[in-house]
């Protein structure tokens, strides 16, 4: 086994009964593109060997987001389970023998730095697996991390099947492992579906990998809102509120200027250049090219659009799949 290689499993196979929505949940748009979009680009820098997402329900239009991705398909035609949902990608990595890294796909909030420290934790310590935790005031919907008095991972139990103490605790599964593959599909094997669900849990590898005397290890995610699972339209504004504010917080650092950065959304398949100033209130999305020194005034909606280097364009303006010329002075109300 090569810890240094490194395929990931992206489960994105379940429909999210809380959206309350026609849409399978990774689909969901979070800052103008599907959520796992934003997991997808996460994993993008970290030299994954192989990408497989699990796909089941509304298959067919998860195929067709996914085509211009690199990634493989694997379809779990029957929702049995996390375990029984990463046990599909056996096939596709049959050939593959190193560390595995599973993420939910409804997880845009994660970034590719906190992945990496903990995959360069998993290959320092070589633990047969590595499980991602967090602490939560309010852990409820999570699984919890039961440990034994020296710290170390007993087991995770989903929250439909704990105990009264075992509710009280904060140390949750935040759903993310490295785990070495020979041993996380053999494990899995051996799990049953003894549970309130009659599932196949993947946090029961927790359990056979003790049983088997294997080491297991743990890494905390500092930043518990990294690991927010969107589970709902409420969870979906939440994330899509931090992830325009991480957005806007590189255009300044970029050297833009946001009158209200709170109100501005700008997707980042966007270019802006320098001293370019964004008023409040104001969509920019696509493929749109802005120049520098541009000024965008309030209630502007920008979508494909080239603008010149300088041009200036007034209030209210809609302008969509068209080119402004440097300098260009576009006056308030155009829609073009």
């Amino acid at each position: 086994m090569n810890q240094d290689l490194v395929c990931a499993i992206v489960l994105a196979a379940g429909k999210g009964t809380r959206m309350k929505s026609e849409l399978v949940k990774v689909l969901h748009p979070v800052l103008f593109v599907p959520m796992i979009f934003h997991v997808l680009d996460a994993l993008q820098v970290l030299k994954i060997k192989r990408t497989v997402v699990v796909v089941g329900h509304q298959k067919e239009r998860m195929m067709e987001a996914l085509q211009f991705h690199d990634v493989i398909l694997a379809i779990q035609r029957e929702q049995l389970g996390t375990g029984h949902a990463v046990l599909t990608a056996e096939s596709v990595l049959a050939d593959f023998h190193g560390t595995a890294l599973i993420v939910c796909g409804d997880i845009p909030l994660i970034r590719s730095e906190t992945l990496a420290r903990m995959l360069a934790q998993h290959r320092q310590k070589r633990p047969a697996l590595t499980i991602m935790t967090t602490i939560l005031d309010d852990p409820t919907h999570y699984g919890r991390i039961v440990l034994d008095e020296e710290g170390r991972v007993l087991r995770i139990v989903e929250e439909r099947d704990t105990t009264a103490d075992e509710r009280r605790i904060k140390i949750i599964n935040a759903g993310i492992y490295c785990a070495d593959v020979d041993f996380l599909f053999s494990a899995l094997k051996q799990v049953g579906s003894n549970n309130s669900q009659g599932e196949v849990y993947l946090t029961d590898v927790v359990e056979k990998a003790i049983v088997a005397k294997a080491k297991v290890d743990r890494y905390e995610c500092l930043e518990a809102i990294e690991v927010l699972g969107v589970n709902s339209r409420v969870e979906l504004a939440i994330a899509n509120k931090i992830l325009q504010g991480r957005r806007n917080i590189r255009l300044m650092e970029s050297g833009v200027t946001l009158a209200a950065p709170e109100s501005s959304y700008v997707a980042a398949s966007v270019e802006v250049g320098q001293d370019t100033v964004i008023a409040p209130n104001v969509y920019i999305t696509g493929t749109t090219v802005i120049g520098k020194g541009c000024s965008i005034g309030p209630f502007v909606v920008i979508n494909d659009a080239e603008i010149g280097n300088g041009a200036k364009i007034g209030p209210f303006s809609v302008l969509d799949n068209c080119c402004i010329e440097e300098g260009e002075n576009i006056a308030p109300h155009t829609v073009r």
